[in-house]
C-alpha cells in the first residue's frame, strides 16, 4: 500500500489516504485529484439514471411495437437482460482490480499488456468516449423531441390543430437542456450526488407510479394473452421473416440497457472504489431489468390497436407511449390532462438521464486526457476549485450539440450518428472483456469484488453477446433497402473505426503510449 511517507505526499486529505479505492489508485500510479465524496447509493444513481428505463423504454417504445410487438418486447427484454447481465458481472470483476476514472480504456491497457497497451487503451478510449457522446446527444435529443410531442397535446394534438415545431425549434430545445446540463455538472460533486439520488428515486418512483396508473385508468385493456404471446408482424417494412423481426426487436431493450460504465467513470470520486464501484454497476442493472420489466408489462397492458398508436396521424403524431398516456385518461375522463402530467413525470427522467450522461462523458474524458490521449490534453484534465473537471464538461456538452446539428440536414446522418451510442459503446465494454479472457487469463489479479473460477466462462459469453448485437444492429431494417432505408450503423461505425485507426496510425503512435502514472511510487 505504501509507507505513511508515501501518503503524507499523495493523499488528498487523511480522510481519504485510509480509503480503499484510493490506496489501489495510488498503487497503480495516480494521485487523487478528484473530490472522492461519493457512497455507493450515489454510485449506483449515476448508472441507473443514464440507464432509466423511462428514458430508453419510453423513447423505443415504438421500435419495440413496430418489430414484434408484445413478443419482442416482453421476451426481449429478459433475452438482453440476461446477457446484459453477464456483460455488467464481466465489467465489474475488472472494475474492482482497476478503480481508476479511465474505467474502459485504462483496463484495456493493463490487461492487453506492455505490447499491445497503447493501441488497445487508444481503441476502446475513443470508441467509449464518442459512444457516450452520442448517448448524451441522443438523450437530449429524445427529450426536446419528446417536450414538443408533450407541447402538442397540450394544445389540441395533431387532428385538433395542435402545436407542431420544426426542426429549428427542437435543436433549440436540445441546446437548451445541454446549456442546463452543463451548469448542473459545473456545480460541486457533493449537490451533483445529492441530484443522482434524486434522479434514482425519481425513476423507481415513477416507474411504479406509471405502471398502476396507466392500465388502472384505461377504458381498454389487453388480455394476458395478448401481452404475452401477440407477435406484430405486421411491420410496414417489408420483412415477414418472424425470427429476423424479433431480433430488430431487440434494440428497445439493448439500447436502455447501456451507460452503466459511468459506475467505473465515477470511480475516484467513489469512496471504497475497489468494492463499491463493481457494486455501482451491478446493482444499477440488476435493478434496471426488474423495474424496466415491470414498465414494460404495466403499458403494454394498456395496448390494444398497435398500427394507431403507430400511425403518424394520431394526436400524438405517431408517438406510441405518449398516444397510450394520453388516450387512457381522454376516454376515461373526457380529457388527456392527466395523460400529459404522466408524460411530464418522463420528462423529468429523460432530463436526468441526460445530466447523469454529461457526468459520466466529463470524467471519462477528463482521465483520456490525463493520459495524453485527446488533443488539448493539458487542457482538459485541469479542475476547478471544486475538484470538478470543467473544461470537459462543456466540451461534452459542445460535442453533443455538435452531433446533433446533422439532424438539420438530414434525419438519417443523425440516426447513424447516435447509433455509435449502442455499438460503439458495447466495443468499448467489449474489448477490456475480451482482453482479460485471453491475453490476461493467466495474470489477471482479481480486486475484492470477483467472479472466481467463472470469470472466464462468463467473460466468453460476455464477448460473444457484444459482437452478436453488434452485427445485429448493423442489419437492415426495411426492405426494399434504399437510400432512405438504409441502416447507416455498419457505415456510422466502420467511419468512426476509419478515423480513430487512422489518427493512430499518422500521429497517436508515435506518442501515445497508454495510461501513464502521474506519482512516483516510493
Amino acid at each position: 500500500m505504501g509507507s505513511a511517507k508515501q501518503v503524507v505526499i499523495i493523499g488528498h486529505n487523511n480522510n481519504i489516504s485510509h480509503d480503499s479505492g484510493n490506496a489501489r489508485l495510488n498503487e497503480l500510479g495516480y494521485k487523487q485529484e478528484l473530490k472522492r465524496d461519493l457512497s455507493v447509493l450515489s454510485n449506483f444513481a449515476i448508472s441507473f439514471s443514464i440507464i432509466s428505463v423511462l428514458t430508453g423504454v419510453t423513447t423505443l417504445y415504438n421500435t419495440g411495437l413496430t418489430y414484434g410487438g408484445p413478443v419482442s418486447i416482453v421476451y426481449g427484454w429478459i433475452i438482453a437482460s440476461f446477457f446484459t447481465m453477464l456483460v455488467a458481472l464481466s465489467m465489474a470483476e475488472i472494475c474492482s482490480a482497476f478503480p481508476t476514472s479511465g474505467g474502459l480504456y485504462y483496463w484495456s491497457a493493463k490487461l492487453a499488456g506492455p505490447k499491445w497497451a497503447p493501441f488497445a487503451s487508444w481503441i476502446t478510449g475513443w470508441f467509449n468516449i464518442v459512444g457516450q457522446w452520442a448517448v448524451t446527444t441522443s438523450v437530449d435529443f429524445s427529450l426536446a423531441q419528446f417536450i414538443q410531442v408533450i407541447i402538442l397535446l397540450s394544445t389540441g394534438g395533431k387532428n385538433g390543430g395542435g402545436y407542431e415545431g420544426s426542426k429549428y425549434v427542437t435543436i433549440t430545445f436540445h441546446a437548451g437542456i445541454l446549456l442546463l446540463h452543463g451548469i448542473i455538472n459545473s456545480l460541486p460533486i457533493s449537490l451533483l450526488s445529492f441530484l443522482g439520488e434524486l434522479a434514482a428515486f425519481w425513476n423507481v418512483v415513477g416507474v411504479f407510479v406509471l405502471m398502476v396508473i396507466i392500465p388502472s385508468v384505461a377504458t381498454e385493456r389487453a388480455s394476458a394473452k395478448f401481452v404475452f404471446t401477440h407477435f406484430n408482424s405486421d411491420n410496414g417494412e417489408g420483412i415477414n421473416s418472424k425470427p429476423y423481426i424479433f431480433l430488430l426487436g431487440l434494440l428497445m431493450s439493448q439500447f436502455t440497457l447501456s451507460g452503466y460504465d459511468a459506475s467505473a467513470n465515477m470511480t475516484e470520486e467513489t469512496k471504497d472504489a475497489d468494492i463499491n464501484g463493481p457494486k455501482g454497476i451491478i446493482s444499477a442493472v440488476g435493478i434496471s431489468i426488474i423495474v424496466g420489466w415491470g414498465y414494460i408489462l404495466g403499458i403494454t397492458f394498456a395496448v390494444t390497436d398497435i398500427p394507431y398508436l403507430l400511425n403518424e396521424n394520431n394526436e400524438a403524431g405517431g408517438y406510441a407511449i405518449a398516444e397510450v398516456f394520453y388516450l387512457a385518461f381522454k376516454r376515461r375522463y373526457g380529457n388527456g390532462f392527466g395523460g400529459i402530467i404522466c408524460l411530464g413525470i418522463v420528462a423529468v427522467a429523460i432530463f436526468f438521464c441526460g445530466m447523469s450522461s454529461i457526468t459520466s462523458n466529463s470524467r471519462m474524458a477528463y482521465a483520456f486526457s490525463r493520459d495524453g490521449a485527446m488533443p488539448l490534453s493539458s487542457l482538459w484534465h485541469q479542475v476547478n476549485k471544486q475538484e470538478v473537471p470543467i473544461y470537459t464538461v462543456w466540451l461534452s456538452v459542445l460535442i453533443s450539440f455538435c452531433m446533433a446539428l446533422t439532424s438539420l440536414g438530414s434525419m438519417v446522418a443523425f440516426e447513424a450518428m447516435v447509433s455509435i451510442a449502442t455499438i460503439g459503446l458495447y466495443i468499448a465494454y467489449g474489448l477490456p472483456i475480451f482482453f482479460r479472457v485471453t491475453l490476461a487469463q493467466k495474470r489477471f489479479v482479481r480486486g475484492p469484488f470477483n467472479l472466481g473460477r467463472y470469470g472466464v466462462i462468463v467473460g466468453w459469453i460476455a464477448v460473444l453477446w457484444v459482437v452478436t448485437i453488434s452485427i445485429l444492429f448493423s442489419l437492415p431494417v426495411s426492405y426494399p433497402i434504399t437510400i432512405e432505408t438504409l441502416n447507416y450503423t455498419p457505415v456510422a461505425v466502420g467511419c468512426l473505426l476509419l478515423l480513430v485507426l487512422s489518427y493512430w496510425v499518422i500521429s497517436g503512435r508515435h506518442w501515445f503510449k497508454g495510461p501513464f502514472t502521474t506519482i512516483i511510487q516510493k
